[in-house]
């Protein structure tokens, strides 16, 4: 039973918004296994398999399914990375669809297919093979537009969601030791249960845009698409499960905690959401791209995770500590400047290391759109740093008692200075999120050295 101290503590309306969690988790179960939620025809193999390397090109694509599908003259479309159709007409046969191929020169190819089962259910899906050629993954099969600005957008409330979350997560562990006033503590749920729901449903909603994009089907078809090649099939996709369950398991600590009142519950918490946070380093340019490590992976997990923790951290002094917890004031501002200065060097190293490894020339920087939108990004980490530093002169300040400083005067203002600063913290985050979404230029190709012939 839930207690008057811990009902006072609890948001208003936060039983809403962890119902749609759930109820969300249940749908993207739903559309990474479709097979075993609905009845419609579920894909069992295909030839080639999925992103298989041919050393010879196949005479045909050949689909098989669970039960008896009826399929069109174009129900498997086989494109060549120009978009030139190699594909001819499709047949049926029981639960084997198959289509016949075209001479296939050297290279990447994607198979489009789509299916009528016995429920009435339009299936569709995607997925690629190379001859002599490594085959992309289905999200940049041909026909997918690529990252939209409608993605970037949900990449940077992702970064938000996590900052809120483990930001907020870290303050109280680490700041805020204190026994907060009942309505900060109500603050601080709200804003860590804001954060935790809304990386949940944001990143399913990444994933389905991801999805919608490779595919090249509206949302309706979308929801009996086959997405193992996907979800199974790439990294993002693997990333995306790992996490959705990873971060599930996330609030449950987080509910706990709230529910029983019991502090030492976020530790785990914290533990886990900075852990699963590296399934987007593992996913992305630090993991894939030429000249890519162990270390650009570290390096990429440690930029993001000391960025969320620096900016969920102002978030929760700017509107947690300062309106509602005035006693501690001081306190939390002393102790979290100790601490910002430790992130902001992480964030600053690694970053620095990855702008070397995703660079390979200077120029780069203001001849190429990923060195423009990273430009935009160091000059707004110069802002922060600036005001970071103005915060440093107060601190020293207080910490000195200088006698010349009205402490009073300063608090009355600082909680807008520190919003102003989690806003700028904010718009990194935007660009980060463009850069994720973009593609570094490629590393030049070592020209070998000619011979010299040696004459007689």
């Amino acid at each position: 039973m839930i207690s008057a101290k811990n009902a006072a503590h609890f948001p208003r309306g936060w039983l809403v918004p962890s119902l749609r969690s759930g109820v969300l988790v249940g749908i993207v179960a739903a559309l990474v296994f479709p097979a075993s939620a609905l009845a419609h025809a579920n894909l069992d193999g295909t030839s080639p398999n999925y992103r298989q390397r041919l050393q010879s090109a196949p005479r045909a694509v050949v689909l098989h399914f669970d039960q008896s599908v009826q399929a069109e003259p174009n129900a498997i479309v086989v494109k060549n990375e120009f978009g030139k159709t190699l594909s001819a007409t499709a047949s049926a046969h029981g639960q084997t669809v198959r289509v016949p191929l075209k001479r296939l020169p050297r290279g990447p190819y994607t198979v489009r297919w789509h299916v009528l089962s016995e429920d009435g259910h339009v299936v569709s899906g995607v997925f690629t093979f190379g001859v002599r050629a490594n085959a992309p993954p289905p999200t940049e099969a041909y026909g997918s537009s690529g990252p939209t600005t409608t993605e970037h957008i949900v990449r940077w409330a992702y970064f938000l969601s996590l900052a809120l979350l483990l930001g907020g997560l870290g303050f109280r562990l680490l700041i805020g030791r204190e026994e907060l006033p009942p309505a900060a503590e109500r603050r601080f749920y709200a804003i860590v249960g804001l954060g935790v729901v809304a990386t949940l449903e944001v990143g399913i909603l990444a994933f389905i845009l991801r999805a919608e994009d490779a595919l090249q089907l509206p949302f309706v078809r979308l929801l009996y698409g086959d997405l193992s090649s996907i979800s199974s099939g790439t990294r993002f996709g693997v990333a995306f499960i790992a996490m959705t369950l990873g971060y599930a398991l996330v609030a449950a600590f987080v509910f706990l905690a709230w529910l029983t009142d019991r502090r030492f519950l976020l530790w785990p918490a914290l533990v886990l959401g900075i852990g699963f946070a590296s399934g987007l380093s593992l996913s992305g340019h630090s993991a894939v791209d030429p000249g890519s490590s162990w270390r650009t992976e570290l390096a990429d997990w440690a930029h993001l995770s000391a960025a969320a923790l620096w900016i969920g951290g102002l978030v929760q002094l700017a509107f947690v500590v300062f309106p509602k917890a005035p006693a501690l004031r001081r306190t939390a501002l002393l102790r979290f400047s100790r601490l910002a200065g430790g992130l902001i060097a992480v964030v600053l190293a690694a970053g620095v290391y990855l702008s070397i490894v995703r660079l390979p020339q200077l120029s780069d920087l203001w001849t190429v759109g990923y060195g423009r939108v990273l430009l935009v990004k160091l000059g707004l980490v110069g802002l922060a740093l600036t005001w970071g530093a103005v915060h440093h002169f107060v601190v020293r300040s207080l910490r000195t008692g200088d006698t010349r400083v009205n402490e009073g005067t300063i608090f009355s203002r600082l909680p807008r200075s520190l919003a102003g600063e989690s806003a700028v913290g904010m718009a990194i985050l935007l660009a980060a999120a463009v850069l994720v979404d973009s593609k570094p230029p490629p590393r030049p190709t070592p020209i070998a050295p000619v011979a010299s012939r040696v004459g007689p």
